[in-house]
């Protein structure tokens, strides 16, 4: 988190006026609202060394500010900018967006020229579809690539099982650079400020090296802002993988889904038979097991599919409109194909309403948690019931009648489709 320090003029006699006063209260509800911190402080006390050595940046507001203050910033080699007193009252939140900026212009300059032979301490995040092979494979290459290089390295593997070796918040503070190598969506909020390289994990399996260098001059600065949790999340690093990698996402978190009930129902058949699920069996713990595994778990499969192909799009403001969706979806019997398309169509559209919806600062909260998941869920249920549903749902049963003929005459191409 960056710490800034403000010097408001004071006015005459170096009593606070009301516009000193208005200033740094602006000043402090936008720092709050950013999720950074800040020290007002007026020209009637000036600036200690302490503060100075504490400090990030100087904001100096007003001419009385900038002659006492400018030259103390200067000498303690802190970064510090001058506005007027106006343009605080005005939009304080846009002077303290235009001072992160130039902290971040000023920071990856000082980390690119720190890359030059110097060892840095990385932190990094590895993540496939599954979570088992190229989680571990990517995290080990570039464990070793960072050790051929001379850098320190941290890798978080966010495997089948969860996050492990989970990177603490000193780690992250420390650190020169991130790395994200993972074929699913990976949450950046708590990268911020910091400089972000995304790749996928086929590049730290294969040469680690080439990636690290390539993460070192390329990686782009994670905003200093709180809009990075609640935007499409496409600010840091490179751009994701496109519709292939928002697939991938859907399917690790639909996984365990298909694997938990399809075990299950396999324990009801072992147990009670294949006639498990009929009712003279209702109460027996095979009927139990077939209910937990088909009732419930495998008909979460196509929404929790949905529903995280729209969170790789568009962040969680897209979950709720993409589970909805595909809830519709396999209600209206469109299967997976309807699902796939519901969370692109909930992905892309929450994500365009909110790049294009502008509620100004102080009602800027309300779009993830209330505006984004409400007219999300309104667009994409729509479009499914009178748009796309229907059709997809009558395509999937041609699709199915036609793989079911193929069974006699055609067994042989059916069994390549299916190898295939």
């Amino acid at each position: 988190m960056a710490n800034l320090l403000a010097l408001i003029s004071a006015g005459e006699r170096d009593t606070p006026s009301a516009q000193s006063i208005l200033a740094g209260a602006s000043l402090r509800h936008s720092a709050q609202s950013r999720h950074i911190g800040i020290h007002i402080l007026t020209t009637a006390t000036g600036l200690s060394d302490a503060a100075l050595r504490s400090a990030d940046a100087v904001l100096l507001v007003g001419a009385q500010a900038d002659a006492r203050g400018a030259g103390d910033a200067e000498r303690a080699g802190c970064l510090s900018l001058t506005v007027s007193m106006e343009k605080v009252l005005h939009d304080a939140d846009a002077v303290l967006q235009d001072l992160l900026t130039r902290m971040q212009a000023a920071a990856v300059p000082a980390a690119v020229t720190a890359t030059n032979g110097a060892s840095l301490n990385i932190v990094a995040i590895t993540s496939c579809p599954t979570g088992i092979a190229h989680t571990f494979m990517a995290a080990e290459g570039l464990a070793q690539a960072a050790r051929a290089l001379g850098h320190q390295m941290r890798v978080e593997t966010q495997g089948s099982v969860g996050a492990r070796d989970g990177l603490s918040e000193a780690e992250i503070a420390a650190a020169d650079l991130v790395m994200i190598a993972a074929d699913t969506q990976v949450d950046v909020a708590r990268f911020a400020g910091k400089r972000v390289y995304k790749s996928n994990t086929k590049p730290a399996i294969n040469d680690g090296q080439a990636l690290i260098r390539r993460a070192i001059s390329d990686a782009a600065q994670q905003p200093l802002s709180h809009t990075s949790q609640t935007s499409n999340g496409n600010a840091a690093g490179q751009e994701r993988g496109g519709p292939y990698k928002h697939l991938m996402t859907g399917v690790s978190f639909m996984l365990p889904f298909i694997t938990a009930g399809g075990i299950l129902i396999a324990l009801a058949f072992a147990l009670g038979g294949i006639y498990a699920f009929d009712d003279a069996h209702k109460g027996s713990l095979a009927w139990s097991l077939f209910q937990i595994g088909a009732n419930a778990a495998l008909t979460l499969i196509v929404p929790v599919l949905s529903g995280y192909i729209a969170y790789s799009i568009a962040n969680r403001p897209g979950i709720a409109p993409g589970m909805t969706g595909g809830l519709l979806a396999a209600h209206l019997g469109a299967g997976f194909l309807g699902g796939i398309l519901a969370g692109f169509i909930a992905g892309y559209a929450t994500e365009l309403l909110n790049r294009y919806i502008r509620l100004g600062r102080n009602l800027d909260g309300l779009k993830p948690m209330l505006i984004l998941p409400v007219l999300g869920s309104l667009l994409v249920g729509m479009l499914m019931l009178y748009v796309v549903g229907t059709p997809v749902a009558e395509a999937l049963s041609a699709l199915t009648a036609w793989l079911h003929g193929m069974q006699g005459s055609s067994a042989l191409m059916l069994g390549a489709l299916l190898g295939a």
